[in-house]
């Protein structure tokens, strides 16, 4: 297990960072975009109407996990309005829209009656990066739990291939990318900064067919 220091990356600068991550978020959106636009084109495309009900399956889709990945997202990164606390039932909402579209499934085992935007967007992105653990699938099981003013948060992937990537380990630990895939380091960079920021801890174990990402933070 290993715990995330406070800032060893001096050398990024906070451009940098954003620069990263919106690079990660325009990557995970162009896909489901690009698809709508295919199916688009093959409706426009008078030798293609046999392809019709293809066409309109095709967008009907991408158009379901587009808005569930911009909803997600405006949560687990962005400001989400003038929000403070969250239920953890409209969370679990929002990361069970991600895994429809994953080959993980996600289990959610967080009976709160709610949890600060630090802790809401601690949560959110644990769970996207276990289910990204499982390429081949398998079972992310996010617990939440309260004790003595803290929300202790445990997600746990278990599959077959379950992997816990160098690079969210790197950035887990506050490094920086390194020849690794910047997409996936920047998450995980970037829930050390949100942890670290709320004056709490986050940590990664991995072992055979199995991670767990853990994180401590205030409970207000």
């Amino acid at each position: 297990m290993t715990d995330a220091p406070d800032d060893t990356d001096q050398s990024l600068k906070p451009a940098e960072l954003a620069a990263f991550l919106a690079a990660r978020l325009c990557h995970d959106f162009i896909s489901p975009a690009s698809a709508i636009v295919s199916g688009l084109d093959l409706l426009e495309d008078p030798t293609a109407q046999d392809m019709r009900e293809e066409a309109m399956g095709l967008i009907s889709s991408s158009a379901r996990k587009l808005a569930d990945l911009l909803s997600f997202c405006r949560v687990a990164f962005g400001a989400s309005a003038s929000a403070q606390t969250f239920d953890p039932r409209e969370l679990a909402t929002l990361a069970q829209g991600v895994f429809r579209h994953m080959r993980a499934e996600l289990v959610w085992d967080a009976d709160m009656p709610a949890v600060s935007k630090p802790v809401a967007r601690t949560l959110l992105n644990l769970a996207q990066m276990a289910g990204a653990a499982l390429p081949t699938g398998g079972t992310a099981t996010v617990r939440l739990a309260e004790a003595g003013g803290l929300v202790d948060i445990t997600v746990e992937a278990v599959g077959p291939r379950a992997r816990l990537r160098p690079e969210v380990l790197a950035g887990l630990q506050g490094q920086g990318p390194g020849e690794g895939m910047h997409g996936h380091w920047v998450q995980a960079r970037y829930v050390s900064l949100l942890v670290a920021d709320a004056g709490g801890t986050v940590s990664a174990e991995a072992g055979e067919e199995r991670v767990v990402l853990t994180a401590q933070l205030k409970l207000d």
